[in-house]
Parts: structure tokens; sequence; C-alpha cells
């Protein structure tokens, strides 16, 4: 296995980081992508006001999910740096890395600086014992000819030294220094993830102080995006797009459609126990199902969370709620989050392009189909099917007059 280590302070990560570990995971075949946040970097003091372990870690995770999105292959990130006592030396991190990974192929990333400056590291012979150098340039300036000159002088310090270096397609020039400056600004969303620029506003990090009770859509964006799994982003971007294309269908409020939309699946990734923490934190009552059912606790997790940490008003709070049962005598808004959730343009499922048909026809008979479906598709694997749900479909078909569901 090719394993690629990438180590660096993370104070924030940001696109320059992503992109240079996405090109030299491709540009080396790599099998997996370990992400190293340093715990006190032995050439640099972390800058005053920065962000505690956890949270450069948290990001770096943000970081990680993208860019294993992106290449296809595992990437994670190793606390083993903010574990450590002490200055962290790349030397003893790649010594602990090669005990664990003994018949594996292992490359060093780093940047330009950090490949100029090599040979002065402590104990580069025992990094290039333990694993090959990838360089690459990170401005216009840092050239082949530049590095050129610099691996032919390492080759002849260290002759059995495996070392490539590369210039970066998606070249990303700013520092960690002049980002952090321009974060309470609102001067550099462009050069981080939606993710981590969300997650970083929602914590208050690098002087930025925004109301999470008072934010826009386009701030709310980002912020609700740090909430997920990489791999749902798209599918919460297409609910907030298909929301909004109903609700202005409809004569909805398109504002409230969006905030719901964007806020519906803020509580997904959490396990069982993380749920039922928040449904005790927020005082939500339960039934036996939904004490052990993943699917139906975020709904309701996910409403508690936009009412407490988002001031959500309680037309959007229900529609959260109901989004994965539905319930009898739903408002419009509390349909439109339902079946935005069910046929956004991401959905490839058997039957879709019909439901979208009927939905943009009659809501109310897209809602008694939708609900159908969903009663089939849990009753074919097994599953017991909430009672909200079942009541919701004998709701529409009675309001619709007939038992035809189509």
């Amino acid at each position: 296995m090719r394993i690629g280590i990438y180590g660096g302070s993370y104070n924030p990560p940001h696109l320059g980081h992503l992109h240079a570990a996405v090109s030299a995971a491709r540009y080396l075949a790599l099998d997996r992508l370990l992400l190293i946040p340093a715990g006190i970097p032995p050439h640099k003091e972390l800058a005053s006001g920065s962000p505690a372990a956890d949270a450069r870690a948290e990001m770096t995770r943000l970081t990680a999910e993208q860019a294993a999105l992106m290449t296809g292959i595992p990437v994670t990130v190793s606390l083993m740096e903010l574990e450590r006592a002490g200055k962290s030396y790349t030397a003893d991190t790649l010594t602990a890395l090669r005990e664990q990974h003994p018949n594996d192929e292992l490359w060093l990333l780093m940047g330009t600086d950090m490949f100029l400056t090599f040979q002065a590291w402590y104990r580069p012979e025992s990094i290039v014992d333990c694993a090959g150098l990838c360089a690459f340039g990170r401005s216009e300036t840092d050239t082949e000819e530049l590095f050129a000159v610099q691996r032919d002088y390492l080759m002849k310090l260290f002759p059995k030294a495996r070392i490539v270096t590369m210039v970066l397609p998606n070249l990303v020039e700013i520092s960690s220094t002049e980002l952090r400056a321009a974060l309470p600004d609102g001067g550099a969303e462009r050069y981080l993830t939606p993710q981590v620029y969300g997650y970083i506003l929602r914590e208050h990090l690098y002087g930025t102080d925004v109301d999470l009770k008072r934010l826009t859509i386009e701030r709310l964006r980002p912020v609700a995006l740090s909430y997920l799994k990489a791999k749902r982003v798209a599918h919460v971007l297409g609910v907030e797009e298909e929301a909004k294309r109903l609700a202005e269908r409809c004569g909805a409020d398109v504002g409230k459609a969006r905030v719901a939309a964007l806020l519906h699946d803020c509580t997904k990734k959490l396990e069982l126990d993380e749920q039922l923490a928040l449904c005790e934190r927020y005082g939500v009552a339960l039934n036996e199902l939904e004490r052990t059912a993943l699917k139906l606790l975020h709904a309701k997790t996910g409403a508690a969370l936009a009412r407490e940490v988002f001031g959500a008003d309680e037309d959007v709070c229900n529609a959260i709620r109901w989004h994965t049962t539905g319930r009898p005598g739903m408002t419009t808004l509390e349909k439109i989050i339902y079946l935005a959730d069910y046929i956004e343009p991401n959905r490839s499922f058997d039957g879709v392009d019909v439901l979208r048909a009927v939905v943009y026809d009659d809501l109310d008979r897209g809602m008694a189909l939708g609900l159908k479906m969903s009663i089939e598709e849990l009753q074919e694997r097994g599953s017991p099917v909430h009672h909200a749900t079942l009541e919701a479909y004998d709701y529409f078909r009675e309001l619709l007059g007939d038992t035809d569901d189509t």
C-alpha cells in the first residue's frame, strides 16, 4: 500500500492544503492519505489567538472528508502529534508510522519552503529512511528549475532517498497568516471549503463574530454544511434548490423553505448516543421506535438544533421535524421540505421521475405518492413504519377523495 503523509499546523486548513493533498495523491497514485495537524510545530510557534487543538483537528477532518470525496481514496486524520508532549518532530512521527506500516510505501508531502530547508530539519536522514519525499510548488515562482537544484543537492546528501517534485495544477496562493488576518472582515471565504468556513463562523474562531440566530442565507449555507459529512453536501444543496423552486411555484415563503432545507439534515451524521443526548438536552419526547431509529431521530434533533442554535421559527422547525415521516394536516412548507428531500436533483431511484411529475402537477397528490413509496420501501426491508407516516398516507388519500395515488 502506498500511503501519503501530509502534516501542518492547519491553522486553518485552506484550499491550498486541499488542492496540494489531492494533486499529490493523484500524482503518486496513493492508496491512502493521512493528514496530521501539528501539536507544537518545531519551526514556529502557533499564532496568538489560534484555536484549541480539537478545533484544528475538526477543521482538518472536514478537509480530509472533502479530499476523500475528490480522490476516491481513504483520507484520515491522525492526532498523534496533537497528543504528543513537546514539539512535533516529523522524524518521530515517521518513525512511529514506519513501525505501524512496516510493509507499506510511505511518502511525506511538503511545500516548497519545507523542501528547500529539508537538510536543516531534525534528523533528516531518519526521515528519508522511513519515507520518500514529495514536494510541490505553492506559488508561481516555485518552478521545476528551483526544485531541480535542491533535489540534486539532497540526493548527494542522502543517496538512498526517494524524491519527487511537482508543480500544482490548481494553484491557490494564500498564506495562513494572511488568511487569518482577513477572516474577521469576511475576506477569506474564497480560500476555504464551505464546511471549514462554516465551522469557523459557528465556533467564532479567528476573530469572527456572527450572530447565528441572524444569519443571511449566504452565511447560513456554509454553517449548515459544516455539520454534514462531505458526501451529504450535494444532497442538502439539492434540497435547497428544489425547495426554492417548489416554494416559488406554490406561493410559499421562499426564505423559510431555504432555511429549512439547509438545516433539515444538520444532525444526520450523529450516532445514536449523540442523538439521544441532544433529545435529553432539548427536552425532545420520543416513543419506543424513535429511540432506536437514527433516521427518525435526526429529524427531531435537527428541529431542536434549528430552534435553539439558529433561532428558526416554528414553521421552519416543524418542516424539519416532519421531513422524514410526514404527518396528517401538513402545512405547505412541511410538504415542500418533505418532497424536496425526496425529489431533489441528485435523487436517481426507480420512480423518481414519475414522483417529480406528480409533485409539480399537484402537491397533495405528490405527498400521497411519496408516502406510499416510503411505506412500500420500509415494508420491503422489513422495517417498522412510523405511525405518523401511516396516518399521513391515510389523510392524503382521504383528502384526495380516492385511492388512486398517482
